[in-house]
């Protein structure tokens, strides 16, 4: 399998990650939490793996020509498109794509932001925020599953290296890029191999590789397909795997966002209105959040920001768009901001003296170059059909109902818009 992805290539993805501060995890060893067995009501249940490519943008498996995703969706269902969560970053979008809420709902509102409460800002670089269940709301998919004693399993998911709930997954791996993907793939299969008891319905598996070529080289350049290339082979390596075990197994590969090319030159600085003495700024580009020491000092920002700005608009919490569901009213933990700050692409903020990368998402939902992929196929899922775009809220509805996992809670998603896809 490393074959499928050069060794130049691997080096620039570590390069990425170590300048953006994610190799901070060394430990490359599974973890198991031990004692844990399939109930015999949940061992003759179906198996989902759910698989999320990060930045695989909704278009790249037809641009790129993915030949295994083409003949996969093709042979059970392909959305024209998946919409994300508001901001329509990695960390909001992982979390609502297991936990079926939107940001504002279950706390991580931006890969970064700030807690009044807490008096602390989430940076996604942390390990110590990483690992704090106190940040995470909702109910992750992998923590339903275990409370109704149905074994999961992670490779990479933000959420499952923390016990959200006094919980995780019975196998998992802390987040690092020093395990090869060969490796990856062939810990999906061991589990896969394990006796019934103990062999997880539900495994969540995370390729971080198209998110890192999109933004380091634009979502039109060579690496970008070649990491989409990359992804496609080891999809078509899991499918193959379980055929050979001969278990039938339900696949729903799905993204957290999109990609677009920005002006990573021209690019937006700090506005000159903000008094970093009043006003905690966690770092941002696509979306600044501004947080006032003093609730008095926001109106006042505001004004001056609203006369001072040019190619970025400025909104008031209060007052933002009813549709993304980011407003005070959707505010449950206090963590978005008090004024927020979007750029008009093809700019971007950049509050370091690093150049920025050339690629970039996070922007309005709405977008086309932001939105999603979706497709499953397996024995639970209609053959060869086609549906319109939704809400990325609703696919934790859809796999709880797969594995028979029933829930009480309140989530944003609605079993309704995807049950038809259901044999």
């Amino acid at each position: 399998m490393t074959r499928l992805w050069s060794y130049r290539q691997l080096i620039l993805v570590q390069f990425f990650l170590l300048l953006n501060g994610f190799l901070f995890a060394q430990d490359t060893t599974q973890q198991v939490v031990p004692n844990r067995e399939n109930a015999p009501l949940q061992i003759n249940k179906p198996y989902v793996i759910y698989i999320s490519a990060d930045g695989f943008r909704y278009d790249y498996a037809d641009k790129y020509k993915a030949k295994n995703l083409l003949k996969l969706r093709a042979e059970g269902v392909q959305a024209s498109s998946m919409k994300p969560s508001f901001p329509s970053v990695t960390f909001s979008n992982h979390y609502t794509l297991a936990t079926g809420m939107y940001p504002s709902h279950h706390g991580i509102v931006n890969n970064s932001f700030y807690d009044p409460k807490k008096q602390q800002i989430y940076v996604k670089t942390d390990p110590n925020a990483i690992k704090d269940s106190t940040w995470y709301g909702g109910v992750p998919i992998w923590v339903l599953a275990e409370q109704h004693k149905m074994l999961s399993a992670a490779f990479y998911w933000l959420g499952s290296e923390t016990a959200v709930q006094g919980v995780r997954p019975t196998y998992w791996y802390n987040f690092n890029n020093l395990i090869p993907i060969d490796r990856r793939i062939e810990a999906v299969k061991n589990w896969l191999m394990l006796p019934e008891e103990k062999r997880p319905h539900l495994i969540s598996f995370y390729f971080p590789e198209v998110d890192v070529a999109g933004h380091h080289f634009g979502p039109d350049s060579r690496e970008t397909a070649e990491a989409v290339k990359l992804v496609d082979d080891c999809v078509g390596e899991m499918v193959s795997l379980t055929k050979k075990l001969g278990i039938d197994v339900n696949f729903i590969f799905v993204s957290d966002h999109g990609m677009t090319s920005v002006d990573n030159v021209s690019t937006l600085s700090l506005p000159k209105s903000i008094d970093k003495e009043k006003i905690i700024i966690p770092n941002g580009d696509a979306l600044l959040q501004l947080y006032a020491k003093d609730k008095k000092d926001i109106e006042p920002t505001y004004r001056k920001l609203k006369h001072e700005a040019v190619d970025y608009d400025v909104y008031l919490a209060k007052k933002m768009p009813k549709r993304w569901h980011f407003s005070s009213k959707d505010n449950r933990d206090g963590r978005i901001g008090d004024i927020i700050l979007i750029p008009r692409l093809p700019k971007v903020f950049n509050l370091t003296p690093k150049v920025t990368t050339v690629g970039k998402h996070g922007f309005d939902n709405d977008l086309q170059d932001m939105q999603a992929t979706f497709y499953a196929w397996g024995p639970a899922f209609k053959n060869g059909l086609k549906i319109g775009s939704f809400e990325n809220v609703d696919v934790y509805p859809l796999i709880a109902k797969i594995l028979g996992l029933p829930f009480a809670h309140k989530i944003d998603g609605n079993i309704k818009v995807l049950n038809p896809i259901l044999k």
